[in-house]
């Protein structure tokens, strides 16, 4: 039987990325010292890290095995001091391909998307994925690699303090919130990841083969855009 997500965490020393702490406070007194245990060392250096040393690591990454299939690392792209933060769930070929998440067909989509918003990448706008790495033949993220990568998007989070949070896609959605629910079963919710306001919907990738969602999908960002706005 495979083991499940949290035990493979629990034995490497991580916590899920939903139990992670909440973004770190300003004064280092705040801060609790490192656990031991070299998943946890791993943790609290890349919780220290700002952002030129934190690309640096993910382009230097091989805590798992996709790095012997990558092409490169996808770190993130877009404003550094963003309100918005858009969170998929791994690169497919392109991404992979070029370093940047979000492009191709599906990438096409969601600058669509935004734009009907009045926002464009790179503007109020931060996008990255669970995974910096593609898994080969864009299957499913395994746990481990779920639990070798997440530190880095937790990093990004606290980096950014972003207004919301976008997650798009089921692995997303289920990484950030530790859930196992369904996305139809979390869409026109507003959830909350260590207080940040989370919109789910749809990734841009299954719009492009499931057509009439497309008209789920804007309701959803126009239902994150009211969340914004109301804050």
């Amino acid at each position: 039987m495979r083991p499940s997500r949290a035990a493979i965490l629990a034995e490497m020393g991580l916590a899920p990325i939903w139990k992670l702490r909440a973004r770190a406070a300003p004064a280092a007194a705040q801060e609790a010292p490192p656990r031991a245990g070299s998943g946890d060392a791993r943790e609290a250096g890349i919780r220290a890290m700002q952002w030129p040393e934190l690309k640096h690591e993910v382009a230097r990454c091989t805590a798992c095995g996709l790095h012997k299939t990558r092409t490169q690392t996808v770190f993130g792209v877009g404003d550094e001091r963003a309100e918005w933060l858009l969170v998929g769930e791994a690169p497919g070929a392109e991404e992979d391909r070029l370093g940047e998440p979000f492009v191709g067909q599906a990438g096409k989509l969601l600058d669509n998307m935004l734009a009907a918003l009045g926002l464009e990448r790179g503007k109020n706008v931060y996008i990255a994925n669970v995974l910096k790495c593609r898994p080969p033949g864009n299957r499913n993220p395994e746990p481990e690699e779920v639990a070798r990568c997440s530190p880095f998007l937790v990093r990004q989070i606290e980096l950014l303090q972003p207004k919301l949070i976008v997650a798009m896609g089921r692995f997303a959605a289920q990484t950030l919130l530790s859930s196992d629910a369904s996305i139809a079963s979390l869409r026109g919710r507003v959830h909350r990841y260590h207080g940040v306001p989370l919109v789910v919907t749809y990734h841009p990738a299954y719009l492009l083969r499931n057509l009439p969602d497309k008209a789920k999908a804007w309701a959803d960002l126009l239902f994150a855009r009211r969340t914004v706005a109301g804050l």
